[in-house]
């Protein structure tokens, strides 16, 4: 339940991004007005995650989490009532702040229910989650644009937030068990700071944010690229997408597994390294078919590298695991966002321009991550 509930999560966040083409049409508008869209989601969202990783600490994580996934039905379900763009990214906006607590608390329950070496599976799932909602929300939004229109699809995806909303229903208690720990409202920048004050937090949440930034920065104006270089409309750019989030979908456990037994220093450099190559790829002159493919290995460098990163957070909070996966969950977020808002103003300097530089940032970090994560093995003793 708590994977369905972050996929539909994913789902609404990214079913923009294939039909960004067709909205700017509607509206009139230029691509870049309504890449916007994105980033007035993504980013409310992460910082609002500061907030309630410290609410779950101090009133349970159960109480939060149910307020948080009524905020997001009832909030995407309201989108479907804009009338210009503005006005639905007010709405996103607004839903992007009131349904921040329903995916870091969910790996929050991973990081209080599974022992530091048995996290990746369930870590797995979860993430696979995200990616699959990536997945089928870019594929799912263009095919369904054309038959439910934008607001269909906003109804929708709200309805069946409510629904996974009753399903989860059955289950309050046992998360309502996690332990809350309380405190006063000055621990929220005492535990960040503390989070931020040793090195292993500043190179993991470092990372968390840049991974993201490259990954949503690529993969949001995706749409643009397959609609410029292969003349698609929105229902091509959906199943030449589609690949995106099947690795997650499929393999997360699987990948979450192999990171506890053979280290996150072994593979994190290989998933950053086949999310620089993938992406490169596209630079090329690339039949669809091909291109198709090097989406799916994108996907598959974000797998290998963001649930990893994940697993460490789980083991640097301490007694308050809600702030320590708030801030991680802040940092994808806005990476997710900025990478969107940054990639399409670099864009108007050409495509090929923008995902240079993008390579460039991914192929940097790939590099140094063989160092600065060396230590990440199983089993083993870390000094804070």
């Amino acid at each position: 339940m708590l994977a369905a509930a972050t996929f539909i999560i994913f789902f609404q966040a990214y079913m923009i991004a294939p039909i960004i083409p067709a909205l700017a049409a509607t509206f009139g508008v230029q691509v870049q007005a309504v890449g916007l869209m994105v980033p007035a989601y993504l980013i409310p969202y992460g910082i609002a995650t500061l907030v309630y990783g410290f609410l779950a600490d101090r009133l349970g994580v159960q109480c939060v989490m149910f307020a948080s996934l009524i905020a997001f039905a009832a909030l995407t379900t309201l989108t479907a009532t804009a009338t210009s763009i503005g006005q639905i990214a007010t709405w996103r906006i607004l839903t992007g702040v009131g349904a921040s607590g329903v995916v870091p608390l969910a790996l929050v329950l991973v990081g209080r229910l599974f022992p530091y070496e048995q996290r990746g599976r369930p870590l797995g799932w979860l993430f696979g989650a995200m990616a699959g909602g990536m997945a089928f929300g870019s594929t799912l939004g263009a095919v369904l644009e054309p038959l439910l229109g934008w607001r269909g699809l906003f109804l929708a995806t709200g309805v069946s937030g409510g629904m996974i909303l009753l399903l989860l229903l059955p289950f309050r208690s046992a998360i309502a068990r996690v332990v809350q720990v309380g405190g006063a409202p000055s621990d929220i920048t005492r535990g960040y700071l503390n989070l931020l004050g040793t090195t292993r937090g500043q190179r993991t949440y470092g990372y968390v944010l840049m991974n993201s930034m490259f990954h949503s920065g690529v993969f949001t104006w995706l749409g643009v690229y397959l609609e410029r270089r292969y003349g698609l409309g929105p229902v091509g750019i959906g199943l030449a997408l589609l690949g995106y989030g099947v690795p997650g979908f499929l393999f997360g456990p699987l990948i979450g597994r192999a990171a506890d037994r053979w280290g996150r220093a072994r593979l994190l450099p290989i998933g950053l390294a086949l999310g620089t190559l993938a992406a490169a790829a596209l630079l090329l002159d690339l039949p669809l078919v091909a291109a198709a493919v090097a989406v799916t290995i994108l996907s598959l460098g974000y797998d290998m590298t963001q649930p990893l990163f994940a697993g460490i957070v789980t083991s640097l909070g301490g007694k308050r695991p809600g702030q320590a996966m708030g801030l991680n969950v802040f940092m994808l977020f806005v990476g997710f966002g900025l990478g969107s808002l940054v990639f399409g103003e670099v864009l108007r300097l050409g495509f090929g321009v923008a995902l240079g530089t993008f390579v460039a940032l991914e192929l940097l970090l790939a590099m140094c991550s063989v160092w600065l994560f060396r230590s990440e093995l199983p089993y083993a003793t870390y000094r804070q």
